[in-house]
């Protein structure tokens, strides 16, 4: 998105305030985004949510979290960014601005896009970013775009919260989201990848460590008699299948494997 200075004076050829490009601003009108009532006041049940999310952490929580998430406005913030520049004067001026998003990198190099619940959290944050509201599929579809791997809520607040991966992907699809090791397609998607392998009696999926972290754990029970490279060899292959299917890899944030003895 562009922003220019005000011109001083554009008209349309009869004489009627007009813009940049000569279309009389006359009839014109403004389309609504459904926040026209809007007064940037956060969702009393969002945030009830994210601080229950950090008192008890846990599946439940975090649905609760992605359920209010989903249904709730949100405000991404854009800053002014100089393009271009009159340096004729005795000061320099910016004649053009261009609107852009605002992410975050850490420090290995990994993007996040902020979003706030409301006016007030983003003030906290950065009183001088402009506000852009917005749904949460949106704002999950301009972080892809942005090639954000998280978003951050209400960043500057107690309740302060990181959607995984998974959670992004959910959001930007519009569709309910489940950790990994309740989902249904994750959970087919591992029993196919598993079925490959003859020394693979029976497995499982369950949370992995450490509580909050999206991690996946396949457990696999292997015939007796297996060397360790056989064993890695037999785990290689089967995360290169989950891999493999873009849908299944979008709703697990990590992935790790666990033994035991056949049964």
């Amino acid at each position: 998105m562009t922003a220019r200075r005000p011109s001083s004076g554009h008209h349309d050829e009869q004489g009627r305030p007009a813009d940049s490009a000569g279309q009389a601003w006359q009839g014109k009108s403004i389309p609504s985004h459904g926040f026209s009532g809007d007064e940037g006041g956060a969702d009393a049940a969002l945030v009830a949510a994210l601080a229950a999310a950090h008192e008890t952490p846990g599946d439940d929580a975090e649905l609760a979290v992605m359920e209010r998430t989903a249904q709730a406005r949100w405000l991404v913030p854009v800053v002014a960014v100089a393009s271009e520049l009159d340096e004729t004067g005795p000061h320099v001026v910016d004649t053009r601005s261009d609107m852009a998003v605002v992410t975050l990198t850490s420090p290995d190099g990994s993007r996040a896009l902020p979003m706030f619940s409301s006016l007030e959290s983003l003030a906290a944050w950065d009183p001088s970013a402009r506000p852009v509201p917005v749904r949460a599929a949106a704002a999950a579809q301009a972080a892809i775009s942005e090639e954000c791997e998280v978003l951050l809520l209400d960043v500057a607040s107690p309740h302060a919260t990181v959607l995984r991966p998974s959670m992004l992907w959910a959001l930007a699809q519009e569709r309910p989201w489940a950790p990994s090791h309740r989902d249904a397609h994750v959970a087919a998607a591992v029993r196919a990848a598993v079925e490959a392998e003859p020394q693979v009696s029976d497995h499982r999926v369950e949370a992995g460590d450490p509580v909050g972290a999206g991690v996946l754990r396949v457990v696999l029970a292997l015939r007796p008699g297996l060397n360790a490279d056989l064993v890695a060899a037999i785990a290689t292959r089967i995360g290169e299948r989950i891999a493999t299917d873009g849908e299944t890899r979008a709703r697990i944030d990590a992935l790790t494997f666990a033994l035991e003895a056949a049964r």
